[in-house]
């Protein structure tokens, strides 16, 4: 239990830097293209969990037998094409549509999971899925002040969501059996290095775009890639996947809040009523079952016995 409260935790920090670096992200599409942004910062992202997983192996050197190392390259693959076309699509897609209605429709995953989920045998309580359709509630009030239609940028931005919960599938699939960090630096380096041909064929790539930029970049590097996205590897080992996007789709108030922090936006009632009922489905899926009370129960009661 211990275990899973600090995996909730890590999920939790993982929102708040996708959120907060939401800011980043909007500001390095003024300097580069989707393309050269989205490799770069991969890259930048592998380049730092190739440190740590040179000070994590010189600390502590593990055999690794060959089913571990053929998981890790398998997840690691399919988790760096997943993060290639998801991030693409995101990139592109927002130039088309309104930050808010992309907002909500990349939140989309909190549905997308559950429903995939039936296909690869993934349980899915009553209780989440009160908590799926109170938070959608919440991230429509938060996100989407205009009708919502069918669009160009809005049909990508959809695919791209998809794409993300396939993306929270694999995590949760592989990350139990291997490296979460080996398998996060296989993923950015793959998606780095799939950004490239499209990079040098469809965009004009400039050092001097990428220095004028560095804090974006870096930001999104550093700290979006190469953290959080280990974080969400290591946050989501024995956590149920649909519970795992609700806790990251937090995100997008994490967003809201440094809009309103950094950029100066202010928060209206009903941005502030999509916040609380996106927090109010994560508390919701944290209430223990009464299966779950009554073992709790029955332990105490043995160990005050003995």
């Amino acid at each position: 239990m211990e275990n899973k409260n600090r995996n909730m935790i890590f999920l939790a920090i993982t929102a708040f830097i996708w959120g907060t670096a939401f800011v980043a992200q909007s500001v390095g599409n003024d300097f580069m293209g989707p393309y050269t942004f989205n490799g770069v910062r991969c890259l930048i992202g592998a380049f730092t969990l190739f440190l740590l997983i040179l000070i994590l192996d010189h600390s502590k050197k593990k055999e690794e037998n060959f089913y571990k190392k053929k998981d890790l390259l398998i997840g690691g693959a399919l988790c760096g094409i997943l993060l290639f076309a998801a991030s693409t699509l995101q990139q592109i897609g927002i130039q088309y549509t309104t930050a808010g209605k992309g907002g909500f429709i990349t939140a989309f995953y909190i549905v997308f999971v559950p429903v995939l989920g039936i296909f690869f045998k993934k349980k899915t309580g009553v209780k989440v899925w009160i908590s799926v359709m109170i938070a959608l509630l919440g991230l429509y009030l938060l996100c989407v002040n205009e009708s919502l239609h069918i669009e160009k940028g809005d049909l990508l931005i959809l695919i791209c969501s998809l794409i993300f919960s396939l993306h929270i599938i694999v995590i949760d699939t592989f990350s139990p059996k291997v490296d979460c960090v080996k398998m996060s630096f296989l993923q950015f380096l793959i998606a780095g290095i799939l950004s490239l041909p499209p990079m040098f064929l469809l965009e004009t790539p400039k050092i001097t775009d990428m220095v004028i930029g560095w804090f974006p970049l870096l930001y999104t590097g550093v700290l979006s890639c190469g953290i959080a996205y280990t974080l969400q590897m290591v946050g989501q080992k024995n956590v149920n996947p649909t519970i795992a996007s609700l806790i990251l789709s937090l995100e997008s108030c994490f967003s809201v809040i440094a809009g309103w922090i950094i950029l100066g936006e202010k928060l209206n009632i009903r941005e502030g009523t999509g916040c609380v009922l996106m927090f109010c489905a994560i508390l919701i899926t944290q209430i223990p079952s009464k299966k779950i009370v009554r073992r709790k129960e029955h332990e105490i009661c043995n160990s005050t016995s003995k």
